[in-house]
């Protein structure tokens, strides 16, 4: 029996303001898939993983993602889209007037816990998760790159999400770094969490054979990409 998936394009097209920059996509992602999303600079991989997350709105096709028809969710709905999903930027974007605990800890309480002893617990338990359990009291510019991109990625685990959004993560490290991070995204797939990655990282694709989605003349199709 096929498994259901988690996220379903039919006939969509993406729009950057009034730009179509991708047309007539569709694929599906099931439960617990590695993807890679790949294309150049301004190819509309990145407006797809937007819309993917209601930044960029949705206009046309079918899509669904994590149990949300994007072409009938209402506005207050979208922050219970973003708990069920969890997004990873190419530059961090963390909060760098507090420490580690503190960023995850903000993002717990903008999401409704409420319990210290649990929210705690939490952030130890993703800290451990990604490598960093005994990071938690630093502050952001205390981490090299790849330690900042994990505490990302350990913010992105919060809430259990059914499908991870990772948007260039590897755009500022190093290729080694960068196969690190891979990696724990891959292991993080493994446990039953959709991970799409974003990238124009050839070297990160081939050593880590995945289903591979590409955009380009503003389509998207599935490649082979051989090691």
């Amino acid at each position: 029996m096929e498994q259901e998936a988690i996220i379903s394009l039919d006939k969509v097209s993406i729009f950057q303001k009034h730009n179509m920059v991708l047309n007539n996509v569709k694929f599906s992602v099931a439960k617990g898939e590695f993807i890679f999303l790949l294309g150049k600079t301004g190819s509309g991989k990145s407006s797809l993983i937007k819309t993917l997350y209601c930044d960029v709105p949705f206009k046309q096709g079918e899509a669904k993602i994590a149990g949300f028809d994007l072409s009938k969710i209402k506005t207050k709905e979208i922050p219970y889209l973003r708990r069920k999903t969890g997004i990873i930027f190419q530059d961090f974007q963390l909060l760098y007037d507090r420490t580690v605990n503190e960023n995850l800890t903000f993002v717990m309480k903008a999401t409704g816990w409420s319990d210290k002893k649990k929210i705690e617990d939490r952030a130890q338990e993703v800290l451990d998760k990604v490598g960093l359990a005994t990071k938690g009291h630093k502050m952001p510019h205390e981490l090299s790159g790849g330690e900042q991109q994990r505490v990302s990625i350990a913010r992105a685990l919060l809430n259990n999400p059914e499908v991870i959004l990772a948007d260039e993560p590897t755009g500022n490290l190093d290729p080694e770094t960068s196969e690190g991070i891979i990696r724990l995204l891959r292991d993080i797939s493994s446990t039953g969490t959709a991970v799409i990655i974003a990238t124009h990282d050839m070297l990160v694709v081939s050593k880590f054979p995945a289903r591979t989605l590409r955009c380009e003349n503003g389509e998207v199709q599935e490649i082979n990409v051989t090691a």
